[in-house]
């Protein structure tokens, strides 16, 4: 079947597109294209490029995978009546993963009889995020719900059942370049009407001479880093003070924002006088507005790209943890495993000093890189659990003999020596009712002792408590294997319960 438009009034009807504006909903149309599917047709394959995120107006969409040969229903997509429940919203659109990361489709969508669906290409879709917060807001969140259900499978499928740790921080990561996107199109709507107001009359009787001294400082202005303004809070105040003053002194009517843009770069009072020192008296205000609208624009502008450079390092530390591009066995490079998890981990460990101490050159290992991440993310996550928000945490990696040493180290209260022995044994936990499983450890014991053939022990006194992980190289995987990287159990110190 083809392809059409989609019109306003279907998107005011859908959950993910209620309560925005007039414009809101005249770009979210313009930007769509619908398409209508037929019984059993195929809206996209797994291993497809992702191209679009897809929003579902009319029908179902049966979402599986191919796992072990066999055809696995991951979800089913459905208009129904309940679609109000923010619940639902996870049955209303697909895609959104995939796209964002510019990666393949994860499973193949088809349509459950007569389906009609609206087509986002990922421009539009990430412009749509910036448009319109409320469907920001709305979708981040059924990321962690539909994150749950992928660990459920994942779980199925013996795998990584830390997809629920990934979800949330790409949820906690995601919200800040979001929302600095955000503000920045909203500041650019007025700044760009004020700069065409204000060109208009600048170049009206500025000369070349003064146009080219106004690009000047233009370029100068863009050329400085931000945050060169003074260290402390009242050396800035003062100098946006004193730049503000200066300012509307000399004919601008409103110094105070155009003042912070200058600090922020560590501009001073010197610096304007020199620029207004190459124009005539009576052409200063103009210029001065002028210059003052078109830095307000570009700080915008630098605000947006700051942002989608941080979003795309966010969907890179997304992919090295997760090891989409690689074989389920591989040669592993610890140290980067450590460094994505740590990503990932980035909201856990607010507040905490990370030490790190990389011994170089770090042998490769021979192992599963995202299993290999879960047990990363399970030791530096109750370390910093163990700290509550403060403390250092140290992790080292260096090799000994043929094997690959990782410690991770936290300056916590320490684990009761009582009840230290028992640390790995499954469904063990001294953490509040629903705070913990007890599996973690017990986790992180069978991967690195059964999946790679190493050892796991643990030491712990108040202040010091250290996970060393000893994984087998190629040359002891080759001969010796797990009895190359044994270690004698050590069990020491006292302090609160475990974590």
């Amino acid at each position: 079947m083809g392809d059409t438009g989609v019109l306003p009034e279907e998107l005011r009807a859908h959950p993910l597109f209620h309560g925005l504006s007039d414009d809101q909903y005249g770009w979210l149309s313009a930007a769509a294209r619908s398409r209508e599917l037929a019984d059993g047709e195929v809206l996209f394959t797994e291993g497809a490029p992702a191209r679009f995120f897809v929003v579902l107006l009319e029908g179902e969409l049966l979402i599986s995978k191919v796992v072990d040969d066999r055809e696995e229903v991951l979800a089913r997509h459905s208009t129904r009546p309940d679609a109000e429940t923010r619940a639902s919203l996870a049955h209303t659109f697909t895609g959104e993963l995939c796209v964002l990361a510019g990666d393949a489709y994860l499973a193949t969508a088809t349509s459950v009889g007569d389906s009609r669906v609206a087509l986002y290409e990922r421009d539009a879709f990430l412009q749509m995020l910036v448009r319109t917060p409320r469907v920001s807001e709305l979708v981040i969140p059924v990321l962690a719900l539909r994150a749950q259900d992928m660990i459920v499978s994942a779980g199925r499928r013996s795998t990584l059942a830390s997809l629920g740790t990934l979800a949330a921080g790409i949820a906690h990561e995601l919200n800040n370049p979001v929302a600095a996107v955000t503000r920045a199109i909203g500041e650019l709507d007025d700044a760009v009407a004020e700069l065409e107001e204000a060109a208009e009359t600048w170049g009206e009787t500025a000369t070349a001479e003064e146009r080219e001294a106004v690009r000047a400082a233009q370029r100068d202005w863009l050329a400085r880093a931000r945050g060169t303004g003074p260290g402390d809070a009242l050396g800035m105040s003062q100098m946006e003070e004193r730049l503000q003053d200066w300012a509307e002194d000399h004919g601008l009517d409103d110094g105070a924002s155009f003042a912070e843009l200058l600090v922020e770069r560590g501009l001073d009072v010197g610096w304007l006088e020199d620029l207004t020192g190459r124009l005539r008296p009576d052409r200063v205000p103009a210029a001065l507005r002028y210059l003052s609208e078109s830095l307000r624009v570009r700080s915008s502008a630098v605000d947006v790209r700051d942002a989608g450079t941080r979003v795309s390092a966010i969907v890179k530390n997304t992919k090295e943890y997760t090891n989409l591009d690689r074989a389920p066995e591989s040669d592993v490079d610890v140290r980067e495993g450590l460094e994505a998890t740590l990503a990932m981990l980035r909201p856990q460990l607010a507040g905490v000093t990370v030490v790190r101490d990389y011994a170089q050159p770090l042998p490769r290992i021979p192992g599963y890189p995202t299993e290999l991440n879960q047990v990363w993310t399970n030791l530096i996550d109750n370390a910093a659990g163990a700290m509550a928000g403060g403390g250092q945490l140290r992790i080292s990696a260096r090799g000994e003999g043929s094997c690959v040493v990782v410690e991770v180290a936290d300056t916590g209260p320490g684990i009761d020596p009582v009840v230290l022995p028992r640390v790995f044994e499954p469904f063990f936990t001294t953490k509040d009712i629903g705070a913990g499983t007890g599996l973690g450890l017990h986790l992180t014991h069978r991967i690195v002792t059964r999946r790679h053939r190493g050892s796991i022990t643990v030491r712990s006194r108040p202040g010091d408590t250290r996970f060393l992980v000893r994984l087998p190289g190629r040359a002891a995987d080759e001969t010796r294997g797990q009895e190359a990287c044994q270690a004698p159990p050590v069990a020491t110190g006292a302090g609160s319960p475990p974590r």
